[in-house]
């Protein structure tokens, strides 16, 4: 089996990783929006931006990407990780770049001292949501979203 290696993006990377952010964007049904993939893009460059990335490399080729930050934990006054977006190519899936992608987040979290990794995805994510659950069980806190405008966060 061929190694997958997990790295930070690097600007050579830009043209693929824009074509897995599309689509990670059209599985959740968020309309590509080409403003929204350069931001996004800019911020895995931006030191000041809290928002990293990695993506996973197969054979030579990107194959997917995730998006972490820290998230102000109230509870315990402390930070833990929020990894908020994750996705691989359909192609290669099943073989082990999800869970490759996870382990090094969660590798990035404890070398930030973050105590927890959180995560969220939809109920019909039900191939993500088998390899989620090989790491712990499903919480049981539900999610509420509001826009907040006209150009509220979906």
């Amino acid at each position: 089996m061929s190694q997958i290696l997990c790295r930070p993006p690097l600007a050579a990377d830009k043209d693929r990783w824009a074509e897995l952010f599309r689509g990670y964007m059209t599985f959740y049904d968020v309309p590509p929006d080409e403003a929204v993939v350069e931001r996004v893009w800019g911020w895995l460059f931006d030191a000041d931006h809290e928002v990293e990335g990695l993506v996973a490399e197969l054979e030579g080729r990107i194959v997917g990407l995730a998006h972490y930050q820290p998230m102000a934990r109230t509870l315990g006054a402390n930070e833990v990780g929020y990894l908020s977006d994750l996705f691989t190519d359909p192609a290669v899936r099943g073989r082990g770049v999800g869970r490759a992608l996870i382990d090094a987040t969660l590798e990035a979290s404890r070398h930030r001292g973050w105590p927890l990794l959180r995560w969220l995805t939809q109920e019909f994510n039900y191939a993500g949501r088998r390899l989620y659950d090989s790491y712990t069980p499903r919480s049981d806190f539900i999610v509420y979203a509001t826009k907040t405008g006209p150009k509220g966060d979906s």
